[in-house]
């Protein structure tokens, strides 16, 4: 009986492993071209134009040759801790420019709202917008609350905005994005600026999963939307630290929606980013430091909590690998489809993962069993043995890139950490893609999407 069960695990080992290996090799190859990719590209513009020209900082950026008024939206649920010192910092930061910032809340928020209307009384840069309906309802349908108070005040002045720049209620906003924002949307219908997560704090465990994040956005916004504007692809926006051209958001309105933005999307503001591109429109990914040598970024919490990371994770599954699927399509060239792959196999890596996971347990198995006599030890054939050991030098290339991209961001200690903490990056997209395929099925029989947020918290400035 127990020789016929071993049997049986090793047949189930052996097709778990097939289909582990070679689903980790082809992310592996793929994550090693974009990282060549980069590498080439940085030495070249070292040698053909950082070698001859100073890089250009905040401090030695001209103005705009037509300057005009950014609308700031801020779509605000259940942020009552947050939104107030939000505002107070992001008035603060931009004293000067020609911006209003719109917060849209909720009617049966009021702790939300009356946090945002003691900041909001006196001072006319910033709009206080009540939805209509209950919340929550969906992010994107808080955004085009926003947008129609935003025409609405264009029809009352008789001035027109330039730009519409998306912020979260738990953003540290740098002083110089307005400013910044002004002169690129000159040229780019969608300018995006790096994201970079506070550190964790609190238990070794919170920080662990708030740093994670760190480790994700550094090697992601420090390298990967980089290339993907240098191959010509579409920039999709984060959500935030993003600026949208007016005009363009304009083209995107769908009456039935009530604004540029899809309610019935999770990721409504990475699926602007693609439908801007889709229509020809321009995308940058911008690096830039200020005066003191800071990258001009916005800075925020991330989740601390494994339930926080899994729910918002899943939420991105959804919207960008599951739907964004069917809702996307595969519109562009070679570049564009290769960015799209990458952007929607999160939810088949993530059971790749698992695979590779399941048939490292079973080897333990079947190699414990092999002592008692019960099977021969596990011997993969030539093929896999070789494959193994591609993904081995693949996973040490990857780990050591992130482990470089972190410590570029915040330091070589928080780079080595990086390295454990990819276990812990692989366990959560896991859960996460468990989470995210119920979700998706419940869309499809019907079930409404919801603003399935996460708390969040400010730091002290």
């Amino acid at each position: 009986m127990a020789q016929s069960l071993t049997a049986v695990l090793a047949i189930i080992y052996q097709e778990i492993l097939l289909f582990a290996v070679v689903g980790l090799a082809i992310g592996g190859i793929d994550d090693f071209l974009v990282d060549i990719m980069f590498l080439v590209r940085r030495w070249w513009r070292n040698l053909t134009v950082y070698s001859r020209h100073t890089r250009m900082t905040t401090a030695t950026l001209p103005p705009s040759e037509t300057p005009g008024r950014i609308a700031v939206f801020i779509p605000a649920w259940g942020e009552a801790e947050v939104i107030g010192p939000m505002l107070r910092n992001a008035l603060g930061q931009w004293s000067e420019g020609d911006y209003r910032i719109f917060v849209g809340v909720y009617p049966n928020d009021p702790a939300t709202l009356a946090a945002v209307a003691k900041v909001a009384d006196g001072d006319d840069r910033l709009v206080l917008c009540v939805n209509e309906r209950p919340g929550p309802t969906t992010k994107a349908d808080c955004l085009n609350l926003l947008w129609r108070t935003m025409v609405t005040q264009e029809d009352l002045s008789s001035t027109r905005f330039k730009a519409v720049v998306l912020h979260d209620a738990e953003d540290v906003v740098h002083a110089d994005e307005i400013r910044l924002f002004d002169l690129l949307i000159d040229r780019f219908q969608l300018v995006q600026l790096p994201v970079l997560p506070l550190p964790g704090e609190g238990s070794w465990w919170s920080r662990s999963i708030a740093n994670h994040y760190c480790d994700e956005f550094a090697e992601s916004h420090g390298k990967y939307l980089t290339i993907r504007e240098a191959m010509g692809a579409s920039v999709p926006s984060a959500g935030v630290a993003c600026a949208f051209e007016r005009l363009t958001l304009d083209r995107l309105v769908n009456p039935a929606n009530g604004g540029p933005f899809d309610p019935e999307s999770l990721t409504e503001d990475y699926e602007v980013g693609l439908r801007i591109k889709n229509m020809g429109g321009r995308g940058v990914f911008v690096r830039m430091r200020d005066r003191a040598g800071d990258l001009v970024a916005t800075r925020e919490y991330f989740p601390d909590s494994l339930d926080g990371a899994v729910r918002q994770k899943a939420r991105w599954m959804v919207g960008i690998s599951l739907a964004g699927w069917d809702r996307m399509g595969w519109q562009g060239g070679p570049a564009e489809w290769w960015m799209r792959i990458r952007d929607r196999r999160a939810a088949i890596a993530a059971f790749v993962l698992l695979a590779a996971y399941l048939s490292f347990i079973l080897w333990g198995a079947l190699l414990l069993a092999s002592w008692f006599g019960l099977e021969a030890a596990p011997q993969p054939s030539p093929l896999i043995e070789m494959l193994l050991w591609l993904n081995f030098a693949f996973m040490a290339w990857r780990i050591a890139m992130r482990a470089i991209f972190v410590g570029r961001s915040y330091g070589w200690l928080y780079g080595l950490g990086a390295i454990p903490r990819a276990i812990l990056a692989n366990l959560i997209a896991m859960l996460a893609a468990r989470r995210a395929v119920f979700l998706y099925l419940d869309s499809l029989f019907g079930k409404p999407l919801a603003w399935d947020k996460t708390q969040h918290r400010f730091p002290k400035l």
